[in-house]
């Protein structure tokens, strides 16, 4: 079990975290290019931290090839901790990552996917649970209106990943990023949301400070920078 580290999320989860032995599936919030790319970190922050645990590396296969390394490695994941896949299709990535996982090797198997039914979701959770390796099916959308998770699936957890606005600072800069998080499904338990502060360099979240707390940070920042 890889638990997050954050106790308003792991009580919230049947299993106390992510099961090792389990199909997990992730899904961007919306069709727009921010959500996505929540959603792909929130899975490198993910992979890294099995990674860590292990002494494999992350296994990430896609039928389309637009993922940006260094943007992983700020999520935790280091490119000398992932290997990558490119498939034709659908029904190749799906048999490439079963095998990888029966194989037993990889840390955790990442894949990209549009379609996948409920046998092949089934296979690949079977066979996480034989193995022990985590998988983690990337449901990307498919078009306008067809959500990615219309279809029945086997998995563990169903996670929905989206951007939510950062906290307005007092001076100019980018903050961390912050993301609305939320639980679509998980085996004997609830749903559940949360927001949370994007993955650090360890692939670890956060959980935003209480205003009172962030107004004094602020207060703090602008006596130190008028001095």
């Amino acid at each position: 079990m890889l638990a997050f580290g954050i106790d308003a999320v792991d009580d919230r989860l049947a299993a106390g975290g992510l099961a090792v032995g389990g199909m997990h599936e992730v899904a961007g919030a919306s069709t727009s290019l921010a959500d996505d790319a929540a959603a792909t970190l929130f899975i490198a922050g993910v992979a890294a931290r099995f990674v860590a645990a292990s002494t494999g590396q992350a296994l990430w296969a896609t039928t389309r090839f637009d993922l940006y390394a260094p943007g992983l490695e700020q999520a935790g994941l280091r490119p000398a901790d992932v290997l990558y896949a490119e498939l034709r299709d659908d029904n190749a990535l799906l048999a490439l990552i079963e095998d990888a996982v029966r194989d037993g090797s990889p840390a955790v198997v990442i894949g990209e996917v549009r379609r996948a039914s409920m046998v092949a979701t089934r296979r690949l959770q079977l066979a996480a649970a034989a193995r022990g390796v985590p998988v983690i099916l990337f449901r990307r959308w498919r078009k306008l209106g067809r959500e990615p998770f219309e279809e029945p699936s086997a998995a563990s957890t169903r996670w929905r990943v989206g951007c939510a606005p950062s906290t307005p600072l007092r001076v100019a800069g980018v903050g961390r990023s912050r993301w609305a998080v939320d639980l679509v499904r998980q085996r004997g338990g609830e749903a559940c949301s949360w927001i949370v502060e994007g993955c650090d360099a360890t692939g670890r979240l956060a959980v935003p400070a209480p205003a009172r707390h962030r107004a004094a940070a602020q207060a703090g920042t602008s006596q130190h920078l008028a001095a």
